[in-house]
């Protein structure tokens, strides 16, 4: 059946490295029409709060009724804004930026000033943890992420310790404060890299095209590398279990160089650790909504399903109706405008938007981009693309209307 119409006004192995844990945390942490209408213009002692008082994005990351989709962006704080840009002039270094609570603060709450998202995401990297469990790292400003001692042999794991949480305070004081900031105006998010994405970093040494060296770990010492990734398992783990105390509404899970294995390669070395992270977070934060993105994810969409997580982020080169397709309405969807139609005139944002919003369908959809916002990406086009879905309204479908359902693709 078509999407409803839209009218428009404008395996692991456990590793011996590991500790039993003992943090002492405990976190209580269709078819359908859509016009547009006109715009109306603490860190909480239990972390899920009740379904009437959570946030839209919450509400849809779960697939409640929402009367709109909430929207916010990947790499929504950044270099393409002014005040971004003015800020790192004054503070040049990334890992100052990115570790400093009154700098971590003020960057994630620039685009919550500037376009009032549905999600504030806190501004950090997915190698911040690395040092809290033996990986120091440096930043080159050309190279990227550097890695002095990359993990290729049993001797180079004796490195790794379990996570010292209290090393990220700056992390947890950050989401605490935002929590604060946002009220009940967004859903303040928290994020992690996959084991198989931090692997990468920590087997190569820094940022790779060709992901060789870790590949061919898959074959010449799988061992070590069960060990490394299940030790990240845990220490990833933990720290979203920490990001959750600390406020954390909902987390994202990036495992953005997933989409360079084989789908069987990808069922082998990053499902598995996924899915006891998944696990791990369900026991000790119910009710915490997880988002997985992967880059590229096109052959993996459903294999990614069965990690159990409760939203697939979707990248650009899948189309939404396909994806939804493939997924079902079980599970809700993140994603997923071409980040480059923001360099597009915008009306044709406009029809884009409406385009992905139909496709997805009424239930369980968060907006957004299908990868991170583009360096020099105007403004004016991400406050349009936030005034346009906040001009969307579900509405429900007559009594005697018909949909069918959808169902994953056999």
């Amino acid at each position: 059946m078509n999407p409803p119409l839209l009218s428009s006004s404008v395996g692991s192995s456990s590793s011996s490295l590991f500790v039993p844990l003992k943090l002492g945390f405990v976190c209580n942490g269709d078819g359908v029409n859509v016009r547009h209408q006109q715009r109306r213009g603490f860190f909480p002692g239990v972390v899920r709060a009740t379904v009437s008082a959570d946030p839209l994005l919450v509400k849809a990351a779960r697939r409640e009724p929402v009367s709109r989709p909430p929207a916010w962006m990947m790499r929504q704080a950044g270099r393409y804004m002014a005040a971004y840009r003015k800020l790192a002039e004054k503070f040049p270094s990334f890992r100052e930026r990115s570790e400093t609570t009154d700098l971590i603060v003020e960057i994630s709450l620039q685009p919550w000033r500037a376009f009032r998202p549905d999600g504030v995401i806190l501004f950090s990297d997915i190698l911040t943890p690395l040092p809290a469990f033996g990986v120091p790292f440096d930043i080159d400003e050309a190279r990227g992420p550097i890695i002095h001692n990359p993990i290729h042999s049993e001797e180079g794991l004796k490195a790794l310790h379990p996570i010292e949480l209290e090393k990220l305070h700056f992390v947890g004081e950050s989401l605490n404060i935002l929590r604060k900031e946002v009220g009940d105006g967004a859903a303040v998010l928290g994020f992690v890299g996959a084991p198989w994405t931090i692997a990468t970093y920590i087997v190569e040494g820094g940022t790779t095209r060709t992901y060789k060296t870790i590949k061919r770990l898959c074959y010449t010492a799988p061992n070590v590398l069960r060990v490394l990734l299940s030790h990240l398992t845990r220490a990833i783990s933990e720290y979203i279990v920490f990001q959750v105390k600390a406020g954390a509404q909902c987390i994202q899970i990036f495992d953005s160089w997933g989409g360079q294995l084989t789908p069987n390669m990808w069922e082998a070395w990053s499902k598995p650790y996924i899915k006891e992270i998944v696990s791990f977070v369900r026991k000790s934060c119910p009710g915490i909504p997880l988002v997985l993105y992967i880059n590229g994810n096109g052959g993996l969409l459903e294999r990614m399903k069965e990690t159990g997580v409760d939203v697939i982020g979707l990248d650009w080169t899948v189309d939404m109706a396909d994806g939804r397709k493939r997924l079902g309405n079980e599970i809700s969807v993140q994603g997923n405008v071409d980040p480059a139609f923001l360099f597009s005139p915008l009306p044709a944002i406009t029809e884009e938007i409406e385009r992905v919003v139909r496709c997805a369908g009424p239930n369980g959809h968060i907006l957004n981009l299908g990868h991170g916002v583009i360096v020099g990406t105007p403004e004016e086009a991400v406050g349009h693309f936030f005034d346009v879905v906040k001009d969307l309204k579900y509405e429900p479908l007559h009594e005697n209307s018909s949909v069918e359902a959808l169902e994953p693709v056999a």
